[in-house]
């Protein structure tokens, strides 16, 4: 199967620049393409996996990938799907955040420098930093119509908006990525350059940079492509990857695994077998089997299950599924003494969870009547009582009597009690 053909089935191919001439391109492998990162952060979130997953469909389909991190351009920032000025960052933050995003292109991609298609990783800062303003003006600007920029949404937008409007610095950010593409033409022979399809304007420009500037020095038509995948929402037409809890990332020290393998385990049934397709790498026949097992059985989450174990594996490894089903076992049959100290700190930071004073555990110690007010699980003392006289609430996965009073003794590795009511309904209190 083809890199266009792969997308497609997986919904992941929204347009491209020359649909013929691009498939007789690609047709040849050994193709060098690049997708660009804004080193906005020092990690990545789940809505940066489609474009990385799509530079590593385009090195499994026998052609280079490079991941090009603007360090030169996020000093500048993209007014893409922006409503205001970015904040402007300095040197310093911008290369720490591109040193905290390389583990993770490190994991994905094969950087293997044997083989011959192997991935790099390459920082615009290297040329656009050197870059004379005369000579951009004169060389590069003197290819853009302002009559033709002005039309893309993202600076039409911003013009309209009389209390924000757009600084010349943002409206250059065009210039610069085509210049971008225009560099790496020249030095590596990049011929495709891939991103989501609110970068086609700034594709576009790309490729028509080339083909002015090198088309002169060439009898022949200069190959310059550019290849977009759709911007994926849920069913319901939200963001992915926005939770209440804020981001989901794909490092562990923003995002533990074992809240990364929760994220996926609770996708809506309307949307899992598109999650299957868009983020993970298990082939056609395999989500086809996965997708119809779970129209016939949709209580039985399979999709889930093979979707979260899947995506926790592949961004945090085998040892780290493993901890994390371990841990997720136990909560579902609350056998929760299996839990790892340091999973326990994970659950602990996932869930709904307070913070209480060690001493009420002192003595003859603290009644679930006083405490399960202070939580999630009960709204008074008077639910409380109704809760533990009907059995729905355990601690540390046992169930309690109605008089059951907390000590020292309940201490999970001497800090932490796990609190239940119901099958679902976890509380989580740290004492101190």
């Amino acid at each position: 199967m083809s890199f266009l053909e792969e997308l497609e089935w997986r919904g992941l191919l929204h347009q491209t620049t020359a649909d013929r001439e691009i498939k007789e391109h690609l047709a040849t492998p050994g193709r060098v393409g690049y997708c660009g990162f804004d080193p906005t952060s020092n990690s990545l979130t789940i809505g940066n996996l489609i474009p990385i997953k799509l530079l590593v469909h385009w090195q499994r389909a026998g052609h280079k990938p490079i991941v090009l991190i603007g360090g030169g351009t996020g000093l500048i920032g993209d007014p893409s799907g922006k409503d205001a000025e970015r904040q402007l960052l300095d040197r310093e933050q911008v290369d720490a955040n591109i040193a905290g995003q390389r583990p993770v292109f490190e994991r994905l991609l094969d950087f293997d420098p044997k083989k011959e298609n192997a991935a790099v990783i390459v920082n615009n800062a290297d040329w656009l930093t050197k870059l004379n303003f005369i000579e951009v003006l004169r060389d590069i600007g003197k290819h853009f119509s302002v009559n033709a920029m002005i039309q893309k949404d993202s600076v039409r937008e911003r013009l309209l908006n009389r209390e924000q409007g757009i600084s010349y610095t943002e409206f250059s950010y065009q210039l610069l990525q085509a210049y971008d593409f225009l560099h790496l033409k020249k030095t590596v022979d990049c011929s495709v350059q891939i991103a989501g399809s609110d970068q086609y304007g700034n594709i576009a420009a790309g490729v028509d940079l080339i083909r002015r500037k090198l088309g002169r020095e060439s009898s022949q038509q200069v190959a310059a492509f550019g290849i977009t995948t759709p911007l994926v929402t849920r069913s319901d037409g939200k963001k992915i990857g926005k939770t209440e809890k804020g981001a989901v990332w794909l490092t562990a020290d923003k995002t533990s695994p074992y809240a990364f393998y929760q994220f996926w385990i609770n996708a809506d049934d309307a949307d899992v077998v598109s999650f299957l397709k868009w983020y993970t790498f298990l082939e056609k026949n395999a989500i086809e089997t996965i997708s119809q097992q779970h129209a016939q059985s949709p209580h039985q989450r399979i999709a889930q299950r093979e979707l979260a174990r899947h995506m926790t594996e592949l961004l945090h490894g085998a040892d780290a599924l493993a901890k994390v089903e371990v841990a997720s076992q136990a909560l579902f049959s609350g056998d929760v003494r299996k839990i790892s100290e340091e999973m326990l700190d994970e659950v602990f930071a996932d869930v709904t969870h307070t913070q209480h004073d060690r001493a009420l555990l002192s003595g003859n110690g603290l009644s679930l009547v006083e405490l399960l007010p202070q939580t999630s699980l009960a709204s008074s003392k008077r639910e409380a009582r109704q809760f533990l006289s009907t059995g729905a609430i355990t601690v540390n996965g046992e169930k309690v009597e109605p008089e059951r009073q907390l000590t020292t003794s309940d201490l999970l590795y001497g800090r932490t009690i796990l609190i239940r009511r119901g099958k679902k309904n976890w509380h989580a209190t740290r004492w101190r």
